[in-house]
């Protein structure tokens, strides 16, 4: 995966900055919960693929306490790079590419990270490799397939349906997979796990939620892309912009499948 192809690259700092730490925001207490599950601890050695804005890391951290290591791994770590420490390594890079052949972990964690790569069965199967006998696997994936508007004025649910149908044709054209949450239990089946778990959050929300916000920012940095599939207008992301901060309006933006995973023991 090329830094060219992850789609929030041209981004500005601060608006991208301000991007995921809401993601961070609402989904971290769901992260917590299923890392949390795999019983991790001090002394353990945990990986982040896909680092962002850096909490996941920090809080991994704190879990693996002094004795532990956390290596976060991101193509653009210019909002992690300050969390660099003994405990903490931050490398810079495509997870398929780094020199870790020699590493192991007790616990991977990847969230919003698979999607974005064309070649993701690739990227998984590396990912495997780099969990100890006996480790763990957390991932976070969303299904943009089951994205629609629920209720809200008749223009702005269509204006939010067109925008849907651009996500769907722009990750299209560029060879990803948005539905591709649903998919991981799938994709997990033939490692043959010791165990996995799968769980779905629907998330569906009201205008002026941390969700729909989220939505929001994403829609207006990505508006030049989605307009250029032809499938949504300038007047479709303004209104799914004002759909977004309607608290009368409601709509599934996107479910996450989380899958959690333990490798077999040697």
């Amino acid at each position: 995966m090329s830094p060219s192809k992850y789609i929030f690259t041209e981004t500005q700092y601060a608006q991208e900055l301000e991007r995921l730490q809401a993601i961070e925001q609402v989904f971290d207490p769901t992260s917590h919960q299923r890392l949390q599950s795999t019983g991790i601890k001090a002394h353990w050695r945990c990986l982040e693929v896909g680092a962002g804005a850096g909490s996941i890391t920090q809080w991994m951290a704190g879990k693996v306490e002094e004795s532990g290591k956390v290596v976060a791994v991101d193509l653009d770590t210019r909002f992690v790079a300050h969390l660099e420490s003994s405990q903490v390594d931050v490398l810079q890079g495509d997870i398929q590419h780094l020199p870790l052949e020699d590493q192991s972990f007790d616990l991977v964690h990847a969230r919003y990270v698979l999607i974005h790569i064309p070649d993701f069965e690739t990227v998984l199967s590396r990912v495997l490799d780099l969990v100890k006998p006996g480790g763990w696997i957390v991932l976070e994936e969303p299904d943009f397939a089951a994205a629609r508007a629920i209720a809200g004025e008749n223009a702005a649910c269509q204006a939010v349906n067109n925008v849907n149908q651009a996500i769907l044709q722009m990750f299209t054209a560029r060879g990803m997979d948005y539905g591709l949450g649903a998919k991981l239990p799938a994709l997990l089946q033939p490692y043959d796990l010791q165990t996995f778990s799968v769980e779905v959050d629907t998330h569906l929300s009201n205008g002026g939620s941390g969700l729909a916000t989220m939505m929001k920012m994403s829609t207006m940095q990505l508006a030049e892309k989605y307009i250029e599939t032809g499938a949504a207008t300038q007047a479709d992301i303004d209104n799914y912009g004002r759909f977004a901060e309607d608290k009368q309006a409601w709509a599934i933006y996107y479910a996450t499948v989380g899958v959690i995973a333990h490798k077999k023991a040697a």
